[in-house]
C-alpha cells in the first residue's frame, strides 16, 4: 500500500508517488516559488503557525523547501527548521536551493526523507509543526494530525495550509477547473484507484485534517483565501 495515497497493490500506478514527485521536482519548484499567489499563501501559513524566535519547526511534506524562508523569518538565527518529505528528488532540489542562497534562511535547518504519517523524529524538542498541501494526499489525515500533535506536545503549535473546492456561491463555477488541477497533479492511476474524483477525496481529507486540528488544539485560527479555495488552520495543542 502506498504510504501517501493508500492505493491497493493491484492498482499501483506505473510510477510510485515518490517517483512521480521526484520526476516533477524542478517544475514543481518553479510553481511553488513563483506561481500566482503562492507567496501570499506561504506567508499566511507562517503567520498562522506563529512560532517563537528560536523554536524548532518541522514541516511535513516540505517539497522543495519553498516555505522555509517564511518560517525562518519567524524563528530567526537561533531557530531550527526540519523539512520532511518522502520524495528524494524534491529534497535534492531543496538542498540545492539552500546552497544557492547561502543557507536559504537565517535559521539552522535540515531536510530528511520520511513519511508524514510516521515522523522520523524524536517526540521531544519540537516546538511546532506544519504541513502545506499535504494532508489531502494522506490515507488517514486525521490520524496524521493527531500524531503531529503528540510530536509537539501540549503548548506546541500546529498549522495547516490546504486547497479544496470552494463553497462560496460566487466562486463555485471555478470548481470544475480546480478538479482538473487536482487530477493533473496526481500520480498516474490515482483517479482509477480511488474510484472517485481525486478532488472529492481531497476535499474529504482536508476537512478531516482541519477538524482533527480543531479537536486537538485551543486558540484556533481559521481563515480562507483565494475565493475559498485555500484553507489555513492553526492552534496550540492542549
Amino acid at each position: 500500500m502506498s504510504p501517501r495515497f493508500g492505493l491497493p497493490e493491484s492498482a499501483t500506478p506505473q510510477l510510485s508517488a515518490p517517483e512521480f514527485y521526484t520526476r516533477l521536482a524542478r517544475a514543481y519548484d518553479a510553481l511553488a516559488r513563483r506561481g500566482p499567489f503562492v507567496a501570499t499563501l506561504r506567508r499566511a501559513l507562517a503567520d498562522a503557525l506563529d512560532p517563537d524566535p528560536g523554536a524548532t519547526v518541522v514541516e511535513f511534506g516540505c517539497g522543495t523547501g519553498a516555505n522555509r524562508p517564511y518560517i525562518a523569518e519567524r524563528i530567526g538565527s537561533d531557530g531550527t527548521y526540519v523539512g520532511v518529505d518522502f520524495a528524494p528528488g524534491v529534497l535534492r532540489v531543496a538542498r540545492e536551493r539552500d546552497r544557492e542562497l547561502g543557507g536559504a534562511s537565517d535559521s539552522r535547518g535540515a531536510y530528511v526523507r520520511g513519511d508524514a504519517t510516521r515522523p522520523p523524529l524524536r517526540d521531544d524538542g519540537v516546538d511546532a509543526c506544519c504541513g502545506a498541501f499535504v494532508v489531502g494526499m494522506l490515507p488517514d489525515p486525521a490520524a496524521a494530525v493527531r500524531t503531529w500533535a503528540d510530536l509537539v506536545g501540549p503548548g506546541g503549535r500546529i498549522a495547516l495550509l490546504d486547497l479544496a473546492r470552494t463553497t462560496r456561491p460566487g466562486w463555485r463555477a471555478v470548481n470544475p477547473a480546480f478538479d482538473l488541477f487536482v487530477r493533473a497533479g496526481s500520480p498516474p492511476g490515482t483517479a482509477r484507484s480511488l474510484e472517485r474524483s481525486p478532488a472529492t477525496v481531497q476535499d474529504e481529507r482536508v476537512a478531516a485534517a482541519h477538524r482533527a486540528l480543531r479537536e486537538a488544539c485551543a486558540d484556533i485560527e481559521y481563515r480562507t483565501l483565494l475565493g475559498g479555495f485555500a484553507r489555513v488552520s492553526a492552534g496550540t495543542v492542549e
